[in-house]
């Protein structure tokens, strides 16, 4: 008891608007703050204005945006965490091996949040960067997170789930869906091909340690234009699953 006394309310309803800005959400107006965050307008607009006066979100009379210093808050985690320090020497061997940016990420819920990423000279239009969130069930690191997981816990996680398109071959049958997902966790792989975004396709693996437990996603997202479904399997597999090996030994 006492130490739910101790709980700052503020705060805990502060960390729930931050944790409300996404990729679909970039910009928030107190009533959409108050919605997302399930407080009451006044308080997001006090939260809100909080943050201004710190410096972490920008106010242009309607909207309010998270500014570059928000990144901090992120980098406390990628740059302390055992994980994600642990992990970026691998993920720069798998860049420099194959070109491309990769990326590191972890089950958050009903979501997967990218904690470290190396990024490439190539140009890949999907928004994938440090702190970044995507839907478990529709990107390659989130189906192969979920197959980790008990049978009933990735039936919770589809519970209430509903699709939105976002490319030519996004999967909207939640059925479907659970079937992929057991179906990585039998491969030890998972991809998406133009399910998340059109002229994307990803793949990812796991790092999983001496126990067999799952801690994380490597991961690519390439241009479709660029790189075949057989060369993801062929040439960018093995070496994802080399260094995702090399991270899971430290673990």
């Amino acid at each position: 008891m006492r130490e739910r006394a101790e709980v700052m309310a503020g705060l805990a309803k502060g960390l729930r608007i931050i944790e409300a800005f996404d990729e679909a959400h970039p910009k928030l107006t107190v009533s959409t703050a108050a919605e997302a965050a399930g407080i009451t307008p006044a308080a997001a607009r006090r939260c809100l204005l909080t943050m201004q006066e710190l410096g972490y979100v920008s106010h242009d009379g309607k909207f309010f945006r998270p500014t570059p210093r928000m990144q901090r808050l992120g980098g406390s985690y990628s740059g302390s965490a055992p994980l994600p320090v642990l992990a970026q020497p691998h993920l720069q061997v798998v860049r420099d091996e194959l070109g491309e940016s990769a990326s590191l990420a972890v089950l958050d819920g009903s979501h997967v949040t990218f904690v470290a990423r190396v990024e490439s000279q190539r140009i890949v239009t999907m928004n994938v960067r440090l702190g970044a969130r995507l839907p478990a069930h529709a990107s390659a690191t989130g189906r192969l997170l979920l197959s980790a997981l008990p049978d009933e816990e990735i039936d919770r996680h589809l519970e209430g789930c509903v699709p939105e398109r976002t490319g030519p071959n996004t999967v909207t049958d939640v059925a479907e869906i659970r079937r992929r997902i057991l179906a990585v966790r039998e491969s030890g792989v998972s991809f998406t091909d133009e399910e998340l975004e059109l002229g994307i396709r990803t793949v990812a693996v796991p790092v999983v340690d001496a126990a067999g437990r799952t801690h994380a996603a490597l991961s690519l997202a390439v241009l479709a234009s660029r790189t075949s479904m057989d060369e993801l399997r062929e040439r960018h597999v093995p070496v994802m699953q080399r260094e995702a090996a090399r991270l899971g030994q430290m673990l």
